[in-house]
């Protein structure tokens, strides 16, 4: 078996995503940002920066407003889906999103229901955003996005904390895995 010993690409993203797994800070009622080895304590201000940056998408996203919703994005920003389709810049994530409010989104509501921070230096962070949703109306085949999470790197430019690049995952309420395969009906 030949050994591969080249440089990997996308190891330092998954290096990011391991080390954004360790201690973070709930912004949550009376919460306030903690700091752990390799980490940045967050300011008032961050706290209520990247707080603030939450309670806007969830509006742009509940008036169905596009070119609302990607400002929050860096220009050169991308956006991953709740289905894994990959938009790439402020432009094209508005593009995508002005089609999908068009019939799909066009009722839905989506509700943020905790975020998760920390910060990897003063103008860098990771955020953890939990979330639900109602109204959607998906077509056949695809996940309806009823809750889920994101991951968002965030990064403060001009004393605002934007999105740089974001990953949406349907979830399901987590529960213990199986101690072995399902029985077999008419088998003991």
């Amino acid at each position: 078996m030949k050994r591969f010993t080249g440089w990997i690409p996308w190891l330092p993203a998954v290096a990011l995503a391991a080390f954004s797994c360790g201690a973070t800070a709930v912004f949550g009622a009376g919460a306030t940002a903690a700091s752990s080895g390799g980490t940045t304590a967050a300011t008032p201000d961050d706290e209520a920066g990247i707080k603030q940056l939450q309670v806007l998408q969830a509006d742009a996203w509940n008036r169905h407003d596009a070119a609302a919703y990607a400002a929050l994005f860096t220009e050169d920003g991308d956006c991953i889906n709740v289905v894994g389709w990959w938009w790439k810049g402020r432009e094209q994530i508005e593009s995508k999103l002005k089609a999908a409010f068009a019939f799909v989104f066009h009722e839905s509501q989506l509700t943020v229901t905790d975020t998760a921070v920390r910060l990897l230096s003063p103008t860098i962070a990771v955020a953890h955003v939990s979330w639900t949703m109602t109204g959607a109306k998906v077509p056949p085949g695809m996940p309806e996005p009823k809750q889920g999470i994101e991951i968002q790197v965030l990064q403060k430019k001009s004393g605002h904390w934007l999105i740089q690049s974001f990953q949406n995952t349907n979830a399901i309420p987590e529960r213990p895995f199986p101690l072995g395969p399902p029985p077999v009906p008419g088998k003991p």
